[in-house]
């Protein structure tokens, strides 16, 4: 699945708009990395624990907008974007969304 932040793919011609796709991943913060955060906050630097959850919740949020995109029979997802928004203290979303397409080769 060709996966791209762009309207267009090089040497592909886009033959069909199948409609947007998403993928969606809510996270809540767990006490002990906040514990840790808070020395982190003291001392400064990177806060580890909340880098590697954020990057995790963008890999399955991936995962899910191509099974969505699979499902539709589409070729490639174009024009993906991600956003976050709080849910409540402690907790936020992650959603990844672009438009599913069908491709031909160029000629």
């Amino acid at each position: 699945m060709i996966v791209v932040n762009t309207d267009f793919i090089p040497g592909k011609k886009i033959v069909k708009t199948l409609g947007i796709v998403r993928g969606n991943s809510i996270r809540a913060r767990h006490i002990g990395k906040d514990i840790l955060a808070v020395f982190k906050n003291i001392v400064g630097g990177e806060i580890e624990e909340y880098t590697k959850m954020m990057a995790e919740s963008r890999e399955q949020c991936l995962d899910r907008m191509r099974e969505d995109a699979e499902q539709v029979g589409a070729d490639a997802i174009i024009n993906v974007r991600f956003s976050t928004s709080s849910m409540m203290q402690g907790a936020a979303e992650l959603l990844v969304y672009g438009t599913a397409v069908k491709l031909e080769d160029c000629v």
